[in-house]
Parts: structure tokens; C-alpha cells; sequence
């Protein structure tokens, strides 16, 4: 039974559904189905099939994971509702997947969007109501390696809280939940800096290691990329800031120490995608600095360039 507000929701009680079986929500959901938890994935085509057959396989320098049985499904309607559904799906699934929603949604359910972007609060709200939504960010290096097995390379940290920073029974035994799961987890009381924060990190990282088509190591160990990447922070900072968003000044700062102590071979997943000739969520990250900075007055010449020479491969075909 979903908890009321009344109620105190047991961590080991929790039904949590995986909207989105990638890189993020595999890794995250799988991680907690081995601590205990009642995880239910979304998924489809050869990796859903893989999932039934075999079940979930994860490799990773913090231990490798092999999960024999997982309850994976096509439908929402044959996992019902949850406590927490995690919304982890690419950008460019966004509408047909919000179209999914309604029956894992209950009276108390929380949807946690952890999408790349900024946008993702508000559309979650659109789909599913205020009452039912929060934010959430993962930093997490993971990609779907082949049907049914997730390859984690770097970072596993989740964040997550409701926008207007009010305390939600299932926040909080989601934090619970993840303390024995093997990564971190963080819940926020200022989501919307989060996501915001990590929108300047993410956008830069995808878009200079997509625009080079080499990992981190390639850019913070020359020069004038690592330049040119703290540029881009700066832009994508400007715009947080023109909008009114608190994320601290520095940033640009903050990531290069941040991405230089990755390991060398980490890339974005939007790297990924091009590399594998799959749709890039370009739109949505570099693309949209420059469309929220043409609204907020704010040049982003950097975002600009990332964002024309990635165009034609949007859509794939890398």
C-alpha cells in the first residue's frame, strides 16, 4: 500500500519504478534491486528481452553486478502503481514517455526526473501535477554496453527533492533505500540549483567531448581545450545566473579540478551516442544554452559552435 503523509514509508517496502532501463536508470535501479529494494524497469526492444532472459548485468570499478532475475516490463500498467518512479529516459523520448506515467502513478506517488536539461520539472508537472513531482540529477558515466548489460565507468551519485524544498515521505525512504546500495545519494533542499549546476557541468562535458570525439583526458590535458572548456562553463553560468538561479561563480574552476581527476578515458553518453550513430540529446544541452541564452540576452558563442557542427548528427547517423 502507498504511504499517506501520515505515514512513515519503510525503505524496505518501496516499489520503485524504472522509467527509462539506460545507462542512469539500470545502473541506479539495478544497484538498489541488489540492496533489497522492489524495482520494477521500464524498458523495450532487445534490452527488455535480455532483462527477461537474463537478467541484469553491470560492470564497474566499484564491483560488478549480476542480478539473474529482474522484473522488467513493456507496459506500466503490468507494474501499477509505485512510491517512486524515476524518469530516466533521453530527452528525445520525453513525450512518448510521459504518455507512460499515468498507471504507475498513485495517490502518493513521487516521480523523480532524472533527465539531462533543465526542463524536465516542468514537464513532469504538465504530465503528472505538482503534488507528484521532484527533481533529481545523477552523475553517473554509464551506457548500455549491449542488451542487458550496463558498463559503468565513473561517478554514482544520485540527488534528488522536491522543487519547493518541502520533505516528501518517499524522498525519504528513497534516501534510505540507496544508503546500503553502493553509491551516494543526496537528498536536496535547493533541487533547483542542483539541476542547474549540473546543467553547466553536463552541457560542457557532452558538448566538448562530443565536438572533439575523444574523452575527458584528450581536454583537460591540453591547453587551450581546457580553455575553451571553462569558457563554456562561464557561458552556461551566465545564463543560470540571468535567469536567477544561485549556482555559485566558481564553477569553471570547480569543473576543471572536478574533470580532471576522472579518469582519462570518461565520455559523455552523448559521445557515446554519436560514436554508436544513435539520435543525440544536442538539443537540449548546448543547443538549449543557446536558445536560453538568446531569451535571456546572454551571448554563448562556444554553445553556439558545439551546437552547429553537431546539428547534422542530431538525429544519428555519427
Amino acid at each position: 500500500m502507498l504511504s499517506t503523509p501520515s505515514t512513515v514509508l519503510r525503505s524496505a517496502n518501496m516499489r520503485i519504478a524504472i522509467v527509462g532501463a539506460g545507462g542512469v536508470g539500470a545502473y541506479f535501479g539495478g544497484r538498489l534491486a541488489a540492496a533489497g529494494a522492489d524495482v520494477r524497469f521500464l524498458a523495450r526492444g532487445a534490452h527488455l528481452a535480455a532483462m527477461r532472459a537474463h537478467g541484469l548485468q553491470i560492470t564497474s570499478p566499484n564491483g560488478d553486478l549480476h542480478l539473474p532475475r529482474v522484473t522488467a516490463e513493456s507496459d506500466p500498467a503490468a507494474i501499477g502503481p509505485v512510491d517512486v518512479a524515476f524518469f530516466a529516459v533521453k530527452l528525445y523520448d520525453t513525450e512518448s514517455a510521459l504518455a507512460m506515467l499515468p498507471p504507475l502513478v498513485g495517490p502518493d506517488t513521487i516521480v523523480v526526473g532524472f533527465q539531462n536539461g533543465v526542463e524536465t520539472v516542468a514537464s513532469l508537472t504538465r504530465a503528472v501535477g505538482v503534488a507528484h513531482t521532484a527533481g533529481g540529477v545523477s552523475y553517473v558515466s554509464a551506457v548500455i554496453a549491449e542488451p542487458g548489460v550496463i558498463k559503468h565507468t565513473a561517478m554514482d551519485h544520485l540527488i534528488f527533492g522536491m522543487p519547493d524544498g518541502s520533505r516528501s515521505p518517499q524522498l525519504d525512504a528513497l534516501l534510505e533505500a540507496c544508503r546500503p546500495a553502493a553509491f551516494q545519494a543526496t537528498l536536496s533542499h535547493d533541487i533547483t540549483v542542483d539541476i542547474w549546476t549540473k546543467f553547466v557541468r553536463l552541457s560542457v562535458f557532452s558538448g566538448m567531448t562530443a565536438v572533439t570525439r575523444g574523452p575527458i583526458g584528450v581536454i583537460v590535458n591540453d591547453p587551450d581545450l581546457l580553455e575553451m572548456l571553462k569558457a563554456a562553463v562561464r557561458e552556461t553560468l551566465a545564463v543560470a545566473h540571468a535567469k536567477g538561479i544561485a549556482v555559485p561563480a566558481t564553477i569553471d574552476e570547480d569543473v576543471a579540478v572536478a574533470y580532471a581527476a576522472l579518469p582519462p578515458q570518461a565520455k559523455a553518453s552523448m559521445l557515446e551516442d554519436l560514436e554508436r550513430g544513435r539520435r543525440i540529446e544536442l538539443p537540449w544541452l548546448s543547443g538549449a544554452v543557446v536558445r536560453l541564452g538568446r531569451e535571456a540576452g546572454v551571448p554563448t558563442p562556444i554553445h553556439q559552435f558545439i551546437t552547429t557542427v553537431l546539428k547534422p548528427y542530431v538525429n544519428g547517423g555519427g
